[in-house]
């Protein structure tokens, strides 16, 4: 059995071809590589990969259920002892609001307040933390 051909490439000019089979090429490759990432539950910080970070350094942080680990900053981390899921913080694991409000602000706001770090919806978080400096 012959294999179709894609209508639109077909009936295309040699330059469009030439053009459109390498950004097709690519697009499976990129494909390709997210299913395997997504199928191993493996994912990489591409900000510490651009900087020039190894890829085991880079490997982002997983618990057993396959949710990221945040750091107190709101990073994503690479070290399964020092982070927590998103939603398992809460204002007692601050110990200034500065601090819970970085954290906060860094994990989406008032838009993504999962921890409910803001009780009041008003966008300060953990409002009876010491104000630190």
């Amino acid at each position: 059995m012959a294999i179709p051909k894609f209508k639109p490439l077909a009936d295309a000019s040699s330059g469009t071809k030439k053009i459109i089979k390498p950004l097709l090429i690519g697009l499976i490759a990129i494909l390709a590589a997210a299913f395997g990432l997504e199928s191993t539950n493996n994912d990489f910080d591409l900000g510490k990969l651009l900087k020039g970070s190894s890829l085991e350094e880079s490997k982002v942080a997983r618990d057993e259920a396959g949710n990221v680990l945040f750091d107190k900053l709101g990073n994503v981390t690479t070290d399964k002892t020092v982070g927590k899921k998103a939603d398992d913080y809460n204002c007692d694991d601050f110990s200034t609001q500065p601090e819970a409000q970085a954290f906060f602000l860094k994990v989406g706001g008032t838009k993504n307040d999962v921890n409910r770090l803001d009780g009041n919806k008003d966008g300060v978080a953990c409002e009876a933390l010491p104000k630190g400096k």
